[in-house]
């Protein structure tokens, strides 16, 4: 096999000055970090329209990808809504590769190396968060986490999708140990006092983040070591890490969305001063649609944001998601499901996945689209497992078609341009892409199973055009991997996946 071990080794190295005694577990999980990895990129080159493949030969017990310098690369039937890691090695040409940055750099195509460090740093961080988990203590409901941030921290994996699902460029393995959710720390968020002046405030700042005409401003330490170089604040709010890392719970209170100028997965998370000053208009545009959909969808408030200066130094003051549930109930993201029994059960994934369209093709009727992964959407749950209704959080990247809301008597909110659009294509990419390839995917976890989820739902739903076309159509998709290769190209980059409600899915080669 061909492996590169820079990444996995300075990792091992790391690690074991700070925390030896998980060094053999964590050698123990590379290989199955490496096979999670490339399954994710597997897909990715199986179904995504990457320009330096010219052809892709799908058979019963193979798929053969035909490489524009005449190669060939060879690997098992890709199921594109798959989570697990069912790809162990592919052949380029006949080599065989385990290691999705080794077979990045064999590639040979443009920006590949720099996949490669980001795959290389996926596997090694992988192995880093499987290797520092509690054995398995069940799923019954009896034994479920009593707050909303231990149900986060059960997410290990990442992007259940995006080959980089683990990659924290800029994250020493101290850095990942200390304010990683999935390595269950407390985080000591530093308060840098701005003078009032210097500070964009949407909604009401909290009245204990003030210090007379100086706001206090939550800090991610590693944002304060990294980017601002600034020693820490002797005045800090101590909260548990969410999915997002930068978000974090405050004991039985709100949750903090703070800027953490680093790139993890695919993104620089930083708070843009845009979506600050339009955060209250969204908080409130929130409750109006939370209204329309008859108790089906809350939608948490954002009461406070705040920007001092740059995207660098800001926060978010957020609702909890609690807030939506009602005693004996359970809140979690969809992406947690996956830690519970839940979705092995075709009866409770049809009831969930019926639940989830309904909420989102209303809402999308209504003219507004929801990016609602498995980060952003979560489920209210009964005592004993039954799901009753939804959640969402992070209203920044919805889509909202005025002429939609207008139709139905919804003013529409002052919101940034990118915001706004009356193009069914791209209101049905957010939706559908979020949602469909996202959310009920990963809770599937297989093109079979979402299949059968989605059928009976479907069926039942209104006639509507959108309603026609997830009937239909192929799913559209980031294409995530071919956005990471495309460096100098802004915004995001779609595909097209074969519908799993179709039996004879239409083909996605070029």
């Amino acid at each position: 096999m061909h492996r590169p071990p820079t990444a996995e080794a300075e990792v091992a190295e790391e690690l074991a000055a700070v925390r030896p005694g998980l060094v053999p577990r964590y050698a123990q999980e590379l290989r199955g970090a490496r096979a999670a990895v490339l399954s994710r990129l597997w897909r990715a080159l199986a179904h995504e329209p990457l320009p330096w493949i010219t052809g892709r030969e799908r058979g019963r017990d193979a798929l053969v990808l035909r490489l524009r310098d005449g190669r060939r690369l060879s690997g098992p039937p890709a199921d594109p809504y798959a989570t697990a890691a069912y790809v162990t090695v592919v052949h380029l040409d006949g080599t065989p590769y385990d290691d999705p940055a080794a077979l990045a750099t064999a590639l040979a195509v443009p920006h590949g190396d720099a996949l490669a460090a980001e795959l290389a740093h996926s596997v090694a961080s992988l192995a880093l968060s499987r290797a520092d988990q509690p054995a398995p203590s069940g799923a019954h409901p009896n034994e479920w986490p009593a707050e909303d941030w231990q149900w986060e921290q059960r997410v290990v994996d990442g992007h259940p999708f995006h080959p980089n699902c683990r990659a924290r460029p800029g994250f020493s393995v101290a850095e990942q140990l200390a304010y990683g959710p999935e390595h269950r720390p407390s985080v000591e968020l530093g308060l840098l006092p701005v003078a009032r002046e210097e500070c964009l405030v949407s909604g009401v700042w909290p009245e204990e983040l003030r210090d007379g005409r100086r706001l206090l401003v939550p800090v991610h330490p590693w944002q304060a070591a990294h980017v601002l170089k600034r020693p820490r604040e002797e005045r800090a709010l101590t909260a548990h890490p969410l999915m997002s890392l930068r978000t974090l719970a405050l004991p039985g209170g709100p949750h903090v969305k703070t800027a953490l100028t680093a790139r993890l997965t695919s993104s620089v998370r930083d708070i843009s001063v845009g979506s600050v000053a339009a955060s209250a208009a969204l908080s409130e545009f929130g409750q109006v649609l939370a209204g329309r959909t008859d108790g089906l969808l809350g939608i948490t408030r954002t009461p406070a944001a705040i920007a001092a200066g740059s995207p660098d130094l800001a926060a978010l003051w957020r609702e909890s998601p609690r807030a939506c549930a009602g005693p004996g109930e359970h809140v979690l993201p969809v992406a947690a499901l996956a830690a519970t029994e839940l979705p092995h059960s075709p009866g409770w994934l049809a009831a969930f996945t019926r639940l989830a369209l309904t909420a989102g093709l209303r809402l999308l009727e209504l003219g507004v689209a929801l990016e609602a992964h498995g980060q952003n959407l979560l489920v209210v749950l009964s005592g004993s497992g039954e799901p009753l209704r939804l959640v969402y959080r992070d209203l920044a990247d919805i889509r909202v078609s005025p002429a939609r809301l207008a139709r139905h008597g919804i003013p529409v909110p002052d919101l940034p341009a990118r915001n706004l659009t009356d193009d069914p294509v791209a209101l049905r990419r957010k939706l559908f892409g979020s949602l469909v390839a996202g959310a009920l995917a990963g809770a599937a976890g297989s093109g079979p199973a979402l299949g059968a989820a989605l059928e009976p739902a479907v069926r039942d739903l209104p006639r509507t055009p959108d309603v026609l076309s997830l009937r239909q159509d192929p799913v559209p998709t980031k294409a995530l991997t071919l956005m990471r290769l495309s460096p100098g190209t802004p915004g995001d980059q779609w595909t097209e996946l074969p519908n799993p409600l179709v039996l004879e899915p239409r083909a996605s080669g070029q």
